[in-house]
C-alpha cells in the first residue's frame, strides 16, 4: 500500500504479535484493514451509526481511541471524529494510490485505522475518517441501549 518504490519502515509499538497472531485473533477483514492497511467499503460498518456514549478502542488491542462525544456524522459512509484521545493514536505520510495522505495508527498497536484530512468540524477541523472494522465500541456504564 505504498508508492512505487517506498517502503515501511520497521516500527516497534507496545502491543507487537507476529502475523500468524494477528491472523489467528482477528477477523479476516478486521485483519486486512488493520494488518494490510485495507479499507472496508462505506456505509457497512454499524459503528458508523452508533450514537451511544461511549469509548471506540482499537480493535486489535483495546486500545481506546476516541470517545463519542468527538464523533459526528461527515456523510463519507466511515465513523468519522473531530479528535483522538490524546496519544491514542499517531500518523504518518501515505503514498499509495498515487497521492500524499495522512495515515492514522493505532499508537498501541500499530494497527492501521483510517486517515485524518483538513476538512472538519470545529474545535479541531479535522475529519478523522476511520475504519469501523479497525475499532471496539465500548459504551459508558449506564448507557441506553
Amino acid at each position: 500500500m505504498f508508492g512505487l518504490g517506498e517502503k515501511r519502515t520497521a516500527e516497534t509499538f507496545p502491543v507487537s504479535r507476529t502475523e500468524a497472531e494477528w491472523r489467528a485473533t482477528l477477523p479476516p477483514e478486521a485483519f486486512r484493514v488493520l494488518r494490510q492497511h485495507g479499507t472496508e467499503r462505506p456505509g457497512t460498518s454499524p459503528l458508523n451509526a452508533e450514537k451511544r456514549a461511549g469509548t471506540f478502542a482499537c480493535a486489535g488491542c483495546g486500545n481506546p481511541l476516541f470517545e463519542s462525544a468527538a464523533k459526528y456524522e461527515s456523510g463519507t459512509g466511515w465513523p468519522s471524529f473531530f479528535r483522538p484521545i490524546e496519544g491514542a493514536v499517531a500518523t504518518r505520510s501515505d503514498r499509495s494510490l498515487f497521492m500524499v495522505r495522512t495515515e492514522v495508527h493505532c499508537a498501541r498497536c500499530g494497527g492501521h485505522l483510517g486517515h485524518v484530512f483538513p476538512d472538519g468540524p470545529r474545535p479541531t477541523g479535522e475529519r478523522y475518517c476511520m475504519n469501523g472494522v479497525a475499532m471496539a465500541f465500548q459504551p459508558a456504564e449506564g448507557a441506553a441501549e
